[in-house]
């Protein structure tokens, strides 16, 4: 038993490494697709691992032999993330120059730390929580914002985080981490919340995220933000309902906007489906719209946020992964390429290796390029 266990580490390795190529054809696999180039760099150390210990005895034993073949294969897909990532900064540096993005006294000062993927991001954020109602629907069933403050005093900047889930599920307490983060860097996050599908559609879910930053603008001074600078982030139908608040209604003066692989184009992508569809974006479309594309047709465009851009919108930030079989990246290009004609002042980063909700793994190469590029956007926009 003991000779097969670097095969048998090395062959586990594999299994997961290969989820950094292959398209996830169910909700289960999506979890392995999401998570394996986030955990890449621990994917290395036990390829590595299975390796050194099959070593020693790979002349007079075959399971060492076929430990180390399927090591090294494992330890070649597990690089490529690393291996692309130099060429990725350099592009992000590149469209974020080209909105005139320079940092503002950046708490992080590499990329991305080899030490946080190990031991985590470090973050002491502080939390309140308090009730807020919304105006829209029944007024008997509040909404509640998670606010988390700076650890020192002053008048901050606001960023209004709004969670995704498929406009089904969430709440505002999803990327506590996140929030916090930002929080220990300087701003006032109000993390808020919105009626769900099927129940609640679309019109009902933006007049709820309208009410909300209605009440963060009344209500920021109280906990230290300023009103004057706010900015708004969403990941996924969170990153949907932010962008169609900015781009539609704009209840308040923002001053950006933050997708985190947003859909913009409900009717393009209801048609063109991804391949494989591990969430049957058809039928969360339709719990959200409220019918068919057919049926809806009106409802479907109304709700894109690209449909709304035909004139200088807000500075916008978009980060998608290339490998997003939620939200495929051709869509968030699309909406890059139409704020740009009107002349937006919008940057686009492609993280090549990344699946759609990446940052879910918070320490991974992902999330920590998101971090670094978001706290530039964020200090320019609210500067």
């Amino acid at each position: 038993m003991t000779r097969w266990l670097p095969f048998a580490l090395a062959a586990a390795t594999l299994v997961v490494a290969l989820w950094i190529f292959l398209p996830p054809p169910n909700y289960f696999f999506l979890v392995l697709a999401v998570g394996a180039p986030e955990i890449s760099a621990w994917l290395i150390a036990a390829s590595l691992a299975a390796i050194a210990l099959a070593a020693p005895s790979m002349h007079a034993s075959v399971p060492a032999r076929m430990a180390i073949g399927v090591g090294t294969i494992a330890l070649l897909l597990s690089a490529t993330p690393w291996l692309r990532l130099r060429g990725t900064m350099r592009e992000f540096d590149t469209a974020m120059r080209s909105m005139s993005l320079e940092p503002a006294h950046p708490r992080r000062t590499s990329r991305v730390s080899v030490a946080d993927l190990f031991r985590g991001i470090r973050q002491p954020p502080a939390r309140v929580s308090t009730a807020m109602r919304y105006d829209a629907g029944s007024a008997n069933a509040p909404l509640t914002t998670e606010i988390y403050t700076p650890p020192f005093g002053g008048s901050h900047p606001v960023v209004v985080q709004i969670y995704g889930g498929a406009w089904r599920g969430g709440t505002p307490a999803d990327f506590a981490n996140f929030a916090g983060w930002l929080a220990d860097a300087g701003y006032v996050v109000f993390a808020i919340d919105y009626r769900h599908a099927p129940a609640f559609t679309w019109r009902d879910q933006l007049a709820d995220v309208d009410s909300a930053l209605t009440w963060v603008r009344d209500n920021a001074t109280r906990y230290g933000g300023d009103p004057s600078r706010i900015v708004l982030l969403g990941r996924s139908a969170g990153a949907h309902l932010a962008m169609l608040s900015a781009f539609s209604n704009r209840p308040i003066a923002i001053r950006g906007v933050v997708s985190f692989y947003g859909p913009s184009d409900l009717v393009d992508s209801y048609r063109h489906p991804p391949r494989p569809d591990p969430l049957h974006i058809r039928a969360v479309e339709e719990a959200f719209v409220g019918g068919t594309l057919d049926a809806r047709y009106d409802g479907f465009a109304a709700a894109s946020p690209i449909s709304h851009v035909d004139r200088a919108m807000p500075p916008t930030l978009i980060i998608q992964g290339a490998r997003d079989h939620i939200v495929e990246a051709r869509y968030s290009r699309a909406l890059h390429d139409r704020l740009a004609a009107t002349g937006t002042s919008v940057a686009y980063l492609e993280i090549p290796w990344a699946e759609h909700a990446f940052d879910e793994v918070f320490n991974g190469p992902s999330s920590q390029l998101s971090l670094y590029y978001v706290e530039r956007f964020l200090a320019w926009a609210t500067r």
